[in-house]
């Protein structure tokens, strides 16, 4: 009889290791000027002023009384980005985005389908035309492109919240996000 268990989860060392995979591949792939792929990644994951993913533009003033400029905003780590060899034309961008107690992200859009996925904390999110979903651990929601995405923040006072989103985009890896107002 084992009074201690080692609990795994499925899901947290699944995407620990699909992350660890696809950023060592996206490493040794070569690339044709290194310095514009620096400056791409260094763009890519500056997350100053910046909503959600880090290659938004920079939002636009919260509207009086929304309380949304006084909150934290969230950060962005892109993991990995790769061609999709099956799919020509198209491209997978792995991304890790934390959300600090109370972060807000406001109004955008992606050019591409998203899968988000919660790995930890609660996040509530709104996409246009659908009632705000309240998602935790273990869960997902789905963007399809262009999409209407109204906000997305972490409601918790005190704990922090954190997804992957994955993104089939574009094969040149970017912009992952877009200013609310392109069609």
């Amino acid at each position: 009889m084992n009074a201690f268990r080692l609990h795994r989860n499925p899901l947290g060392a699944g995407l620990a290791g699909l992350s660890l995979v696809l950023a060592t591949a996206w490493a040794l792939v070569p690339h044709g000027n290194r310095q514009d792929a620096a400056q791409w990644l260094a763009d890519v994951c500056s997350t100053v002023n910046r909503p959600m993913f880090s290659s938004a533009p920079a939002p636009a003033p919260a509207p009086a009384g929304s309380g949304a400029a006084a909150r934290p905003s969230t950060s962005a780590k892109v993991i990995s980005c790769e061609s999709l060899p099956n799919v020509p034309g198209k491209s997978v961008t792995t991304v890790l985005v934390d959300f600090p107690p109370l972060a807000y992200s406001p109004a955008h859009r992606h050019p591409g389908s998203v899968t988000a996925i919660i790995l930890e904390g609660t996040i509530r999110s709104q996409l246009g035309g659908a009632p705000v979903g309240t998602y935790r651990s273990g869960e997902t929601f789905f963007e399809p492109p262009r999409t209407l995405h109204l906000f997305a923040e972490n409601p918790d006072p005190v704990r922090p919240a954190k997804l992957v989103a994955v993104f089939v985009a574009d094969e040149n890896c970017g912009p992952l996000v877009l200013p609310p107002d392109a069609d």
